[in-house]
């Protein structure tokens, strides 16, 4: 067959398969297309391709397989396949420019207070997730879920995006090493003459230049070009990722292979307990990973949707029923795969602000996922400190919502306030949202304004009250 030929046939079917995914994701009325979805889609990836490494580093304590010496490279994979399966199921029927991965904070929950301080086996711990998931999954489908997040004040929700956004920012600058632990006032500035702390700044400075210029997929550059400074310099920004180091030096280099076989995890797919995790003793467990992961997902999507602009007037979320269920199957699979709790990621704010608006982009990420099981060499390639910028700027971004609050009616900025503020102080979504409830409630009950509540709000109040109660007591 003439080139000439294969090349028409290969046109055709590009343009038909181009023309079949406008349709299906609709595209043309969402405004965008689809050269900016795909990019979008590689954009959110790099900003949370570090979960790749990050989560098996978490995991590994507690997951100790005997006569195993490959289990970091299991876990990698299994991180993988559960972002991969969230993400595109979250694409293709959520339909939300939303990815799926393994939740940080949940990860560290999993190995260092149920398995390594309340003596939980894995095993166990991923059947717990695994009956998280299954609830989550009927309060979905009876859509209490649903209900529960309409029920949430509209400013609670605008600051959970304002949050989000200092979180990520705070993140980013941990990350570049601009701030540091401090052990007498908490935090501190770190050292800006590290290599670091110069490449985050320098990504600032042009991703921001970027940005400033309209320069399509500036962040995604950005990101590009910190990465290609630290791997052609070599520089000592790769610390802490166990799959690049090359002849026992912490910096990467091209001098092994780009492409590598993946690990099957075996010792993982299908290890979980169920029956031990239906024991009444570990209810707690359950409960707490039912409840952070409900805030963490619900925040994250009310946060991301206010950006994305997917809210009506009222604050309210399109196919969030759909979006819940896809979080809480993904969840499910994850534990059968064998990795911790999935939720919503807010790295995908980065796709989203690159112009992303449909479900097509968390299909990307998703499958960039996928090629990560055979290219992880070459992702490794991207340091945490090459996203620190787009992190940092990203929580600028989000900052945006906070102007829709009025901020001299003391009803709603107390509760907003206390919201986004708790978020980047206690690292957690979940208890930023959690904190805001309860001032909201008790600053209405303190002020004869009871009727003014939303009925799900007390149910809340009540439930975080006991959770932290639950906490302090398990905690002794």
């Amino acid at each position: 067959m003439p080139d000439t030929k294969r090349e028409t046939i290969a046109a055709k079917f590009a343009a038909n398969v181009a023309a079949k995914l406008s349709k299906w994701f609709d595209l043309s009325i969402a405004g965008t297309t689809l050269t900016r979805e795909l990019r979008a889609g590689c954009t959110t990836y790099f900003a949370m391709a570090y979960i790749l490494f990050v989560n098996p580093q978490i995991l590994a304590p507690a997951i100790i397989i005997p006569g195993a010496t490959d289990v970091a490279a299991q876990l990698l994979s299994a991180t993988a396949l559960s972002a991969a399966f969230g993400s595109i199921l979250m694409g293709l029927y959520g339909k939300m420019p939303i990815a799926v991965a393994p939740g940080m904070g949940l990860n560290a929950y999993f190995t260092y207070t149920v398995v390594l301080g309340q003596g939980l086996s894995w095993q166990t711990a991923l059947g717990a997730v695994f009956v998280s998931g299954i609830v989550f999954l009927i309060l979905t489908v009876s859509g209490l879920r649903e209900a529960i997040v309409n029920g949430i004040p509209l400013s609670i929700k605008r600051a959970s995006g304002a949050g989000i956004g200092m979180f990520l920012a705070l993140l980013g600058c941990q990350a570049g090493g601009i701030v540091v632990a401090n052990p007498i006032t908490m935090v501190g500035l770190g050292d800006l003459t590290s290599a670091a702390a110069l490449l985050a700044m320098g990504g600032v400075a042009i991703t921001g230049a970027l940005l400033i210029r309209r320069v399509p997929g500036a962040i995604l550059i950005g990101i590009i070009c910190i990465s290609f400074v630290a791997v052609v310099f070599h520089l000592p920004v790769f610390d802490g990722k166990p799959f690049v180091a090359v002849g026992g030096s912490t910096d990467f280099g091209f001098f092994g292979s780009i492409i590598s076989s993946p690990v099957w995890p075996k010792d993982l797919v299908g290890a979980l307990d169920i029956r031990g995790a239906m024991d009444l003793g570990v209810a707690g467990v359950v409960f707490t990973f039912l409840f952070v992961a409900f805030f963490d997902t619900a925040g994250t999507l009310i946060g991301l949707s206010e950006v994305a602009k997917f809210t009506d007037q009222e604050g309210r979320i399109p196919r969030i029923g759909q979006a819940f269920a896809a979080d809480a199957i993904a969840t499910t699979v994850g534990a059968v795969v064998g990795t911790s709790t999935t939720t919503a990621y807010m790295e995908s704010v980065a796709g989203i602000e690159d112009g992303g608006k449909t479900g097509l982009v968390a299909i990307v990420t998703g499958l960039l996922f996928i090629f990560s099981l055979f290219l992880w060499p070459l992702a490794a390639a991207v340091p945490m400190v090459a996203t620190a910028p787009a992190l940092i700027i990203l929580g600028a971004m989000l900052m945006e919502s906070i102007s829709k609050i009025d901020w001299r009616d003391f009803k709603v900025a107390i509760p907003a306030f206390v919201t986004m503020l708790a978020m980047p102080l206690t690292f957690s979504i979940a208890n930023g949202i959690s904190l805001g409830i309860l001032t909201h409630v008790a600053m209405a009950l303190l002020s004869k304004r009871a009727k003014e509540v939303h009925p799900v709000m007390y149910v809340l109040f009540v439930i975080i009250i006991i959770k932290f109660i639950w906490y302090a007591v398990a905690s002794v």
